[in-house]
């Protein structure tokens, strides 16, 4: 891999992290176009992208660095005031964000804890999972915005609303699912506005993509040709480009549908269906 092959690897990380178009298939389908994925070690190629998230996880929290400043101090406060001498009922919002954002995170990681093996391996590396769950996930987000009231916002999150998002947010170990299109789409569901929906989407994934990127952190050494520069390189490029992509999702959202990510994957899909057929009809 070349730092110019990196350097485009984390502008796709960056921008499709948050768009509800999955960044793994994106990267993937970079990876092999590139010739960089060695499908005879997986693992290296995981490892990479997993890290490679930690520019998106440095982009939220630079983005919403006052929600977690505000969640964090109120948090600490009420731990050691005990929610003021009332437990849970005395928390401030600030605090209960937090709590909220923790309860999500709980599928996902006994999941991907869970079924690590098969997530690391060749498996879900294949074209074929990728498509199907680009389209599985395009005809839900379209039934999410045709019976989606669009009427709640974050502070309406409940301990049962966090439970569900986190179970859709799960669902984002499936290559191709895309982790902020099934919590976006959890979210309308649930009956919560766009703008919403993709708020708790980011802060959700505070917790996830730094566990995620930690754990694959110890395992660097068996990236091989991949290299450590280039992985630094895409990081820090992914946070910029990451940066970008959230402050325009949420004006987007405030005045437009998400159909567009709808048509968008069902059309990659396809694309990449004729690729894969192309592959198996040649001689």
């Amino acid at each position: 891999m070349s730092v110019v092959e990196a350097v485009l690897l984390g502008v796709i990380q960056g921008v499709t992290e948050f768009l509800p178009i999955s960044s793994t298939a994106h990267l993937t389908l970079a990876g092999k176009m590139l010739g960089i994925v060695d499908t005879h070690a997986p693992e290296a190629w995981t490892a990479f992208i997993a890290v490679m998230q930690l520019g998106t996880l440095l982009a939220v929290l630079l983005f919403f660095r006052k929600d977690v400043a505000g969640m964090t101090t109120c948090l600490v406060r009420d731990v050691k005031s005990r929610g003021g001498g009332r437990g849970i009922a005395g928390i401030t919002p600030e605090s209960r964000l937090a709590l909220l954002i923790v309860l999500g995170t709980v599928p996902v990681g006994l999941l991907g804890y869970g079924f690590k093996d098969i997530i690391e391996g060749a498996f879900t590396k294949t074209m074929l999972v990728i498509i199907a769950s680009l389209v599985a996930l395009a005809a839900i987000l379209w039934i999410a915005e045709k019976v989606a009231r669009h009427s709640r916002t974050l502070p309406d999150v409940t301990w049962r609303d966090a439970l569900l998002i986190g179970l859709a947010q799960a669902l984002a170990l499936i290559p191709g699912s895309s982790r902020s299109g099934t919590t976006i789409t959890g979210a309308l569901l649930l009956g919560f506005s766009r703008e919403a929906a993709a708020r708790f989407s980011f802060l959700l994934s505070i917790p996830a993509v730094f566990a995620s990127g930690l754990y694959e952190m110890t395992k660097l050494h068996g990236i091989g040709d991949l290299g450590i520069v280039n992985l630094v390189v895409a990081t820090g490029v992914s946070a910029g480009a990451g940066y970008a992509a959230i402050a325009w999702l949420l004006r987007y959202l405030m005045k437009n549908t998400t159909l567009v990510f709808v048509w968008y994957r069902i059309a990659l899909g396809l694309l990449l269906t004729l690729l894969v057929l192309q592959d198996v009809l040649q001689p």
